[in-house]
């Protein structure tokens, strides 16, 4: 099982997602932004971590919101999200092809990775 991380970040009534690059395993679905935990790390620490290299923005995390589990083919994830906020900077994308700021009300609307997905259902969209 491998523990990844996710940032719930949201401005107002919208809520930040980021859509997998080509190359990348599950390319083309939106995920809420994140990464592997490194040995040694918290999942807080590395939540901001991903988020400044991914996103080149500073968050602050609000609170620790559901994990769920999930099995693809090739791996299984625990997904631990984060309800975060901007601190500061600008988001330029590092690993992702596209990010959106979308309302909680269209958030199905996106072809999300199943993992996330799943935490959609299991947060009640936070």
């Amino acid at each position: 099982m491998i523990n990844v991380t996710c940032a719930i970040i949201q401005e107002g009534n919208k809520i930040l997602a980021v859509k997998r690059a080509h190359g990348m395993h599950l390319a083309g679905k939106w995920e809420f932004p994140g990464g592997k935990i490194e040995p040694g790390e918290s999942a807080e620490d590395c939540i901001v971590r991903e988020i400044l290299e991914e996103l080149q923005i500073r968050i602050t995390v609000i609170k620790l919101l559901n994990p769920v589990e999930h099995h693809y083919l090739e791996k299984s994830i625990r997904l631990i999200p984060f309800a975060c906020r901007i601190l500061s900077g600008k988001i330029k994308l590092a690993e992702h092809e596209e990010f959106v700021w979308i309302k909680k009300t269209e958030i199905l609307l996106l072809n999300w990775a199943e993992a996330d997905m799943k935490l959609i259902e299991e947060n009640a969209m936070i």
